[in-house]
């Protein structure tokens, strides 16, 4: 299924050209920015016109005046922050380094709010856009913006770089459009002939008929159009975030990429204030038509090119906006990798899937959003209230963090930046404040209550995984001398039933050299243990079976009882419990995990040890199925028996303990030069690739002949020969496995696993495989 949905997947080797240039890094991490510019002065004239009534149109400007400098105040305080810090994080980085874990964790939990949200948000004023053009679509709103989520999701999964092609495309496009329309809409205001609305008498506008300019200018009102318009200024910290993304230099391109973005943002910004100041484009109740799409009306009118021109704004307004949502799925995982890393969030959120992203955290972020989406129906009114505290927040930390590292760090300059940043950062609390205290009722009052829970369950989860760290890390010399002075090792093989597994588990306890080796069943089934004793004395009386009564049905006391009498002065246990995996869902409803559950039990007694001994019953179980089906060999070149050691036929029974197959130092049967059906199997084309024409493939070696193979280097290690070092690697194709070996050398320059190899010598054979000594070789690209 992955493969279907996410395309092939990709290989370690790859992860390097998975960056960005600036032209795609801007057209990825920008729109969230850039977009917010679509409903910043919307969301200020709907605090506005209810109180200030016409007033609003002039009160917008000086509001958003105020907005445009501490877009740039922030826009030079985030340029020190991605020159300094060129690891993707932002502001949890900049707050982790200058304050410690701890402190972080408030711009982690700010920052994770603001991507979520971020997510609904752009989702839901991209769907403005839609029902704006296509009024019609209106009443499915909500399945629109699930959709989007949906499909920004898929496109994350299959990789960061197949998304920024795609996803650059729409920046650029709603650059061009937008400031089209201020552009003409400017022009036609200084030659007179710009319409203007009438909001008034338009009964699905809320607007106020009192001296709307006083009205208008009490503070409150202010304050909240300020909170409102703030939301203008949302995704900037986004090149910080994913500063990782980009090529080399990072901080250089990332730099430039910040001043390009905020001019751009600047521009629309006050272009689309402007053009509302002009024309009297006001909110609908309904959200939709917005206020850009009425302005678009207004400047290019109603005729063919004005239609045209109206649905490319609406078209490449909805692009942006829904494009705009996907920086948070590409700042969100960089940032909860960092923070999972720090131990605050679930390690699962480091992991790297499919397409080399960290799908944990892409399917965690659509998941949130798809329930606050779902929560609010999709109104965007709704939404906003929970936007900006989340991402002043992150603001504050990164100014007073870099004020504190100009300061520590000291340098040229550093009073100025210092200065510089302290002002950002205190600007920005204020606007957290403002925000929290005149958004409290809309809905404020969530982030403001879930802010401080979520920093204290991260903090709490943090020290669940440094107490178990340090429990790991603990060296207790007592036990580490008592683990020399063993003088008899136990070793008791938990079984249940006589069959492949269980035979897996009692060889594994010969290999172990025990003093004594013992299989114990817990009689829970009378029945049954008298069939298993029968079974057991017809076929594997070499090792001796113990049957325990076990009357109260509980495994977890019995095994410790047995234990406890295993546990003599001078005496090791070993305790082997066969678990037998699955290769279905199915497979796995039917069948439990006891073997976990008394692994975990015997773990806690003294010089005690559980070892779980996997046994892969599905590929048995296909195995049986091929001969079943006439087919005495598997394919993909196979030999027989897939598991080193055993055979299986139809019945179930082992019959071959011994194959003739050879095998290498391993106990891995191999034929010519080539893996066996298991190993193959592992060993997934992507990571063996195909020889070319101009080398010979691995399974052709001849013994003392020349040869010419390539391939891609599996592992690598150092060894000794006649007290010389000697570096092994072996190189891997689609056909088999050869060893390269490098006399007297510890190490040898460019050649590390994943790397792709070509190497010229002659081959002999040793084993079951293959070597090549001090060959002449060619570090290939990975491409």
């Amino acid at each position: 299924m992955k493969r279907r949905l996410l395309w092939p997947p990709l290989t370690n080797n790859q992860l390097k050209h998975e960056r960005l240039s600036k032209f795609l890094a801007l057209g990825v991490l920008a729109p969230d920015c850039i977009s917010s510019s679509a409903y910043g002065t919307e969301q200020i004239l709907i605090a506005l016109l209810p109180a200030a009534a016409l007033g609003a149109f002039v009160l917008v400007l000086p509001i958003t005046g105020v907005v445009i400098a501490i877009l740039v105040l922030l826009t030079i305080s985030y340029r020190q922050v991605v020159s300094v810090y060129t690891k993707a994080g932002g502001s949890y980085v900049v707050a982790r380094e200058n304050f410690g874990p701890r402190v972080a964790q408030i711009a982690a939990v700010a920052l994770m709010i603001d991507y979520v949200v971020t997510v609904a948000v752009q989702t839901a004023a991209g769907t403005v856009a839609v029902v704006s053009a296509i009024p019609a679509l209106g009443p499915h709103s909500l399945q629109i913006s699930v959709g989007v989520i949906l499909l920004l999701c898929w496109g994350n999964l299959r990789g960061i770089k197949e998304a920024g092609k795609a996803f650059a495309i729409p920046t650029y496009l709603f650059a061009f459009v937008a400031g089209t329309m201020i552009v003409v809409g400017i022009i036609r205001q200084l030659m007179g002939n710009l319409p203007q609305l009438d909001p008034t008498h338009n009964p699905d506008v809320v607007i106020g008929h009192s001296n709307g300019f006083v009205m208008g200018a009490t503070l409150f009102v202010v304050l909240k159009a300020f909170a409102n318009g703030g939301s203008s200024l949302t995704g900037l910290e986004a090149i910080s975030n994913g500063v990782g993304a980009f090529k080399s230099p990072e901080g250089v391109n990332a730099r430039k990429a910040m001043l390009i973005m905020a001019c751009t943002l600047g521009f629309l910004v006050s272009g689309v204030s402007l053009m509302a100041h002009f024309t009297h484009a006001s909110p609908y109740k309904e959200g939709f038509p917005s206020v850009i799409s009425q302005e678009t009306r207004q400047v290019f009118g109603y005729g063919v090119f004005g239609n045209i021109f109206f649905y490319a704004v609406q078209a490449a307004t909805a692009l942006i906006l829904y494009t705009g949502a996907n920086t948070s799925f590409n700042g969100f995982p960089f940032l909860a990798s960092f923070v999972a890393e720090d131990a605050f969030l679930p390690r699962q959120l480091r992991k790297r899937g499919h397409r080399l992203v960290f799908s944990n955290a892409i399917i965690m972020l659509a998941a949130i959003a798809l329930v606050l989406i779902v929560v609010t129906d999709s109104k965007l009114d709704a939404l906003v209230p929970l936007y900006a505290i989340g991402v002043f927040t992150g603001f504050t930390m990164a100014g007073f963090g870099m004020a504190k590292h100009f300061k520590r760090g000291g340098g040229r300059g550093w009073r100025r930046k210092m200065g510089v940043n302290l002002v950002a950062g205190t600007t920005s609390l204020i606007v957290v404040l403002i925000f929290a205290i005149v958004k409290f009722t809309e809905g404020a009052w969530v982030v403001v209550i879930l802010f401080p829970v979520m920093v204290f369950a991260l903090i709490r989860l943090n020290r669940e995984y440094r107490t178990e760290a340090e429990i790991l890390r603990s060296l207790d010399s007592d036990k580490l001398s008592a683990g020399t002075k063993f003088s008899h090792h136990t070793v008791l093989v938990f079984v249940d039933v006589l069959d492949l597994a269980s035979i897996e588990a009692l060889r594994y306890g010969q290999s172990l050299r025990p003093s004594s080796l013992r299989a114990v069943h817990f009689v829970l089934d009378t029945e049954h243990a008298t069939r298993l004793q029968a079974r057991w004395e017809a076929t594997a009386e070499i090792v001796p079976l113990e049957l325990v009564d076990c009357p109260d049905r509980r495994l977890g006391r019995a095994a410790l009882e047995t234990i406890a009498r295993e546990a003599l002065p001078r005496t090791e246990v070993t305790v082997l419990l066969p678990r037998r995996s699955y290769s279905s869902v199915l497979g796995r409803l039917l069948h439990d995990r006891t073997a976990d559950r008394i692994a975990r039990i015997i773990s806690r007694v003294p010089n005690a040890t559980a070892t779980i001994i996997p046994f892969d019953t599905g590929a048995k179980i296909a195995a049986v199925e091929r001969r079943r089906r006439g087919l005495s060999q598997p394919r993909s070149g196979a030999v027989p028996g897939d598991l080193p050691g055993t055979d299986l036929h139809a019945s179930g029974a082992p019959s071959d303990l011994h194959p003739s197959v050879p095998a290498d130092g391993n106990g891995n049967k191999v034929l010519a030069g080539r893996p066996n059906g298991s190993t193959r199997n592992a060993i997934l084309k992507y990571a063996a690739p195909e020889p070319p024409m101009t080398a010979l493939p691995i399974c052709d070696l001849v013994s003392g002949d020349a040869c010419d193979v390539q391939g891609r280097v599996r592992t690598v290690q150092v060894g000794s020969l006649g007290g010389s070092p000697t570096f092994n690697c072996e190189i891997v194709d689609s056909t088999g496995i050869v060893v390269v070996q490098f006399y007297g050398r510890k190490s040898v320059a460019g050649i590390a696993p994943g790397r792709l190899l070509r190497v010229q010598g002659r081959s002999l054979r040793r084993g079951g495989g293959y070597v090549i000594a001090n060959p002449d070789y060619q570090l290939l690209s990975a491409d």
